[in-house]
C-alpha cells in the first residue's frame, strides 16, 4: 500500500501537469476553427480548443477518481487468518481492536474496518482508476498520432522520434509510448478483478500472487505514460495552417448540416442531395438557386459561425486543473 500510495502521488502530480498544460492551449486555441471528425470523416466545424477541453476533462475525472483510491488505500493487520486472535492473547481485545488503525495512523494509511485478506476492493478500485487515467492519456495520444500524420499535420510533437532506415521521419514516439500503455491497461485491470473474485477462504490461494505482479505493471505503465503525457502536453504544436487547409478541404460542404436545415425547405431533400455533388465551388451553386436569392451565402458558408458551444466549453474550464 505504501509503493501504490507513492506511484499515485507522483501519477496525480503529472495528470495536473498534463491537464494544465492542455488548459493554457486550449484557451490559446480556443476559437481555431477546425474539422471535426466522427468515424473518421469529416462531420462539422468545431474548435481545437473544445477538442483540447475534451482531454483535460478526461483527465482531471481520471485524476478525481485516482486521488480517491489513493486516498482509500488501507494499512493491512491482520493476524494469520484476519482474527488478530494472538493480539487479543498477549495484550486484550481493546488494545488488538485499537491497534490496526494505530498501525495505518503510523504508516500515513487508510485505517481498515476490518483485516481484508479477501476484500480487495482496495485493490480493484486502485486499478480502475489507473485504467481510467491510461484511458484518458490514450485517447490524448491517439488523437495526436492521427493528427500529426504527414497528410493532416494538425499537431505535431515537441520533439518527434527518429527512425534508423527512413531519416525524413518525425514519429510521434511519446504518443506510441502512451498509446501502448493504454492498450495494455484495460486486461491488466480485469486480471485484478479475476483475482478479487477468486480470493477464497481466509486468505486466497493463488489469486494474491496474480494480484502482485499485475498491480506493480499497472503502475509501472501509469507512471511512465503520465510523465510522457506531462510532457507531451507541454510541448504540443499546433500548425494553424493546416487545421485551415483541412478544414476547407470540403469546398463548403462541412456545413452540410447546417444548409440542410436552411435549403431542404426551399428545394426539397432531392434537389438538396444534388446540390452537394460535383466539383463546382458549392457557394456558386447555391447562388444559382433562384430560392436562395436572399440568403447571406457567405454567413451560412462561414465555419467559424458553426462552432455551437465549442467555446464556451473552454471557457467553462476551471482555473486549476
Amino acid at each position: 500500500m505504501l509503493v501504490a500510495r507513492d506511484a499515485a502521488d507522483a501519477v496525480l502530480g503529472q495528470l495536473r501537469a498534463t491537464a494544465e498544460a492542455l488548459t493554457v492551449g486550449a484557451r490559446t486555441h480556443r476559437d481555431v476553427v477546425a474539422a471535426a471528425r466522427t468515424l473518421t470523416q469529416h462531420a462539422v466545424p468545431t474548435t481545437v480548443g473544445a477538442r483540447l477541453a475534451g482531454w483535460v476533462r478526461g483527465v482531471d475525472r481520471a485524476a478525481v477518481r485516482l486521488e480517491a483510491a489513493r486516498d482509500a488505500l488501507p494499512a493491512q493487520l491482520g493476524g494469520a487468518a484476519g482474527t488478530l486472535a494472538a493480539s487479543v492473547d498477549e495484550f486484550g481485545v481493546g488494545f488488538a481492536a485499537a491497534l490496526p488503525a494505530a498501525y495505518a495512523a503510523e504508516l500515513g494509511l487508510a485505517a481498515p474496518d476490518a483485516p481484508w485478506h479477501t476484500a480487495r476492493w482496495p485493490i480493484t478500485e486502485l486499478g480502475d482508476a489507473l485504467v481510467q487515467a491510461l484511458d484518458a492519456l490514450g485517447v490524448i495520444a491517439a488523437d495526436v498520432a492521427t493528427l500529426s500524420r504527414p497528410e493532416i499535420g494538425e499537431l505535431a510533437e515537441g520533439s518527434g522520434g527518429g527512425s534508423s532506415a527512413m531519416p525524413q521521419k518525425a514519429n510521434p514516439a511519446e504518443s506510441v509510448l502512451i498509446r501502448s500503455a493504454a492498450l495494455r491497461a484495460p486486461q491488466l485491470g480485469a486480471t485484478l478483478h479475476l483475482a478479487a473474485a477468486t480470493a477464497v477462504d481466509e486468505r486466497p490461494d493463488g489469486a494474491w500472487h496474480a494480484e502482485w505482479p499485475t498491480l506493480r505493471e499497472l503502475l509501472r505503465l501509469a507512471l511512465g505514460a503520465s510523465a510522457h503525457a506531462a510532457h507531451l502536453a507541454a510541448e504540443l504544436r499546433l500548425d494553424p495552417a493546416a487545421v485551415r487547409r483541412n478544414l476547407e478541404l470540403s469546398g463548403g460542404r462541412i456545413l452540410a448540416e447546417r444548409l440542410a436545415r436552411v435549403l431542404v425547405p426551399r428545394i426539397g431533400a432531392e434537389r438538396f442531395a444534388e446540390l452537394l455533388t460535383g466539383d463546382a465551388p458549392l457557394a456558386d451553386r447555391i447562388r444559382e438557386l433562384p430560392e436562395a436569392a436572399d440568403l447571406d451565402v457567405e454567413g451560412l458558408l462561414d465555419p467559424a459561425g458553426y462552432t455551437g458551444l465549442a467555446p464556451g466549453f473552454v471557457d467553462e474550464l476551471g482555473g486549476d486543473s
